[in-house]
């Protein structure tokens, strides 16, 4: 019985082949696992996504239902109601409007006319619940420190920062 040489000791071609086939499924496993670790980094991050929304926007939309979002526009003139913890609002970007109910403590900017951002869910009666509301100061607010310099190196403007804390000249002595 002759043996032949050739077929008992791999080539180096073959070994070089059975390198690659090792190396490319090597990177395929780690492609997958760097895929999949992705796919699941987006599935969180969708969750936790909370998008921000007007009246208008949502105004007629039923797929919005039950949706996790923010909602944000003005206190509407005369639309507070408080029964109790719980306060009884509509949100409103001129357009639309939003009846928003909330129980808890509400900031202490929170009034009619104000920006307000609320977080919540339309429920099936087609009311915002909110379970936390952010009140927006106005653009015209300017801290108490930054008015008395700005009036100190002579550039404050009578009736800019309209809203402000700022002390009335020789009142506050």
């Amino acid at each position: 019985m002759t043996v032949d040489a050739s077929s008992a000791f791999p080539t180096p071609r073959r070994r070089a082949s059975a390198r690659k086939r090792r190396r490319l499924a090597l990177l395929a496993v780690i492609g997958l696992a760097l895929a999949a670790a992705t796919a699941l980094i987006l599935n969180a991050f969708n969750d936790s996504l909370v998008f921000f929304r007007t009246p208008s926007e949502l105004a007629g939309k039923s797929e919005m239902m039950g949706a996790r979002l923010r909602l944000g526009g003005l206190v509407k003139q005369g639309s507070i109601a408080h029964e109790g913890t719980t306060t009884r609002f509509v949100v409103t970007d001129m357009k639309a409007d939003q009846p928003v109910t909330y129980t808890g403590l509400l900031p202490d900017l929170f009034r009619e006319g104000q920006g307000v951002v609320t977080e919540g869910a339309v429920g099936p009666d087609g009311v915002f619940k909110a379970d936390s509301v952010l009140a927006k100061h106005d653009e015209t607010y300017m801290p108490k420190d930054v008015a008395d310099r700005l009036k100190s190196q002579g550039l404050w403007k009578e009736g800019e920062g309209a809203g402000t804390a700022a002390p009335k000249p020789e009142a506050a002595k």
